[in-house]
């Protein structure tokens, strides 16, 4: 499914993210940078998110390998 068709997109903050995974939010963005995080999602100008979908999707890839 085309994610801009879909009307139920969740989006979390790097906040979110870091509380999900116990860690400070700079974190994500390291992760992000070193390529082992999904990218995000700028919804606009100071505003960046993570697609809900695309971290699950992540997740179930690291626990697969």
């Amino acid at each position: 499914m085309d994610k801009t068709q879909n009307s139920k997109q969740i989006y979390v903050s790097d906040r979110q993210l870091g509380t999900r995974y116990g860690v400070h939010r700079t974190a994500i963005w390291r992760w992000l940078r070193n390529g082992h995080f999904p990218e995000p999602v700028k919804l606009s100008p100071g505003c960046t998110r993570w697609l809900m979908d695309d971290v699950l999707e992540f997740e179930q890839t690291r626990q697969t390998a």
